[in-house]
C-alpha cells in the first residue's frame, strides 16, 4: 500500500482568503471551492454573515456538494451589543447575537465558529479593565457551552494591540478561558498577530496548547505565506513536534480582492496578491515544507518509501 506523506493528507487545514463575499451567490462559489479542495483544504472560513439575510440552506448545499466544511466568524461586537459592557441589556444583546451565529453555523453544516466574540473590533481607546475582561469571559463562556450543545466548537482569536486591548497574548487567552468558567471555549492563535505581540511564537503556542483549537498561519505583510518575516515552515514544524494535533488555518488579505469598506476596516492598503487560489496553493506548499521537516512528517515519508521505523 502506498502511503501519502504530504501535509494535505495528514493536516486539517482551512482557508480564509476572501474567495467569497458576504453577499455571494452560492453558484459563484463552486469554482473557488473546487480549487480549494483540489489544493488540499478541507474547510473554508467564511466572512462575517448576517443570519437574518443569508440563504443558509443554499450555502449548505454548495458546501456539501464540494465536501468542504464551513467555519463561521463572529464579528466584533458593536451597536448596543457587547458582552464586555457594563450595561446588562447590551451584554444580553451581545450574547444573543453570538448564539444566532452558532445557530447559523449549525444550519450551514459547520462544527466550528471563530472570530472576535469578546468585544468591539478596531483601534481601542484605552486598556480593558479587569471588570470588562471578566464580564466578557463569563458571557462568551456561556455561549461556548451553548455551542457545544449544538456540536460546535467556539474559538476566540487573539488579536494585536491595534485591533483590541482585551486579549493580545497567549497567556492572556489562557486567563480568559479560565475566567470564562467554560470547559468548551478554545483559543485561536494567528502568527500575524503573534509576530507583533509575542517574544517567541513557538513558546506562545506551547502556552496555549492545552486549550488551542485553531492555529492560523498569516504572514507579516498579509500576503503569500512564502514571502514575509514569519518563518511559517518553522512554526509548523515546531507546533507539530510539540504535539499540536488541532486544526490549521491560512489567512491573507489583499485590497484587490476586498471591498473598500472591508479593506479599510482591516487597514489593507496594498495588494500583495491578486489571485486567491494561487495564494492558497502557495500556502499549502509552505505548510508541506514545515510538515516534511517535522517528526511526524519525516516518519510518514519513511513509511511511504517502505522504510521501517
Amino acid at each position: 500500500m502506498i502511503r501519502d506523506s504530504t501535509a494535505r493528507a495528514h493536516l486539517d487545514v482551512a482557508c480564509h482568503i476572501n474567495v467569497m463575499s458576504a453577499d455571494a451567490v452560492p453558484g459563484h462559489l463552486s469554482m473557488a471551492l473546487r480549487s480549494l479542495v483540489e489544493a488540499g483544504y478541507s474547510r473554508i472560513v467564511l466572512p462575517p454573515l448576517n443570519p437574518a439575510t443569508v440563504d443558509d440552506a443554499a450555502l449548505a448545499r454548495v458546501f456539501a456538494q464540494h465536501e468542504i466544511a464551513p467555519i463561521t466568524i463572529a464579528g466584533g461586537q458593536a451597536g448596543g451589543a457587547d458582552v464586555s459592557s457594563e450595561d446588562p441589556a447590551e451584554r444580553a444583546a451581545g450574547a444573543a447575537l453570538l448564539r444566532s451565529i452558532v445557530d447559523l453555523t449549525a444550519s450551514l453544516g459547520g462544527d466550528q465558529m471563530n472570530g472576535v466574540p469578546y468585544g468591539p473590533f478596531g483601534p481601542p481607546s484605552g486598556p480593558t479593565t479587569p471588570a470588562a475582561f471578566e464580564r466578557s469571559a463569563r458571557e462568551v463562556g456561556a455561549v461556548a457551552d451553548y455551542a457545544s450543545e449544538h456540536g460546535i466548537t467556539m474559538t476566540f482569536e487573539v488579536l494585536n494591540r491595534y485591533e483590541t486591548s482585551l486579549v493580545n497574548t497567549a497567556t492572556q487567552a489562557v486567563e480568559y478561558v479560565e475566567m470564562s468558567g467554560s470547559d468548551h471555549l478554545r483559543i485561536h492563535l494567528d502568527t500575524f498577530h503573534m509576530a507583533v505581540e509575542e517574544a517567541d511564537i513557538s513558546e506562545a503556542i506551547r502556552t496555549a496548547m492545552p486549550l488551542l483549537g485553531y492555529l492560523e498561519l498569516g504572514q507579516s505583510g498579509r500576503g503569500m505565506l512564502s514571502t514575509g518575516a514569519v518563518d511559517i515552515p518553522e512554526v509548523v514544524r515546531s507546533a507539530l513536534d510539540d504535539g499540536y494535533e488541532g486544526r490549521w488555518g491560512v489567512e491573507a488579505f489583499s485590497r484587490s480582492v476586498l471591498t473598500d469598506p472591508v479593506a479599510d476596516m482591516l487597514a489593507i492598503w496594498r495588494a500583495p496578491y491578486d489571485d486567491g487560489i494561487e495564494l492558497a496553493a502557495d500556502a499549502m506548499r509552505v505548510i508541506q515544507r514545515g510538515w516534511a521537516s517535522s517528526i511526524a512528517g519525516r516518519r510518514a515519508q519513511r513509511l511511504s518509501r517502505g522504510v521501517s521505523v
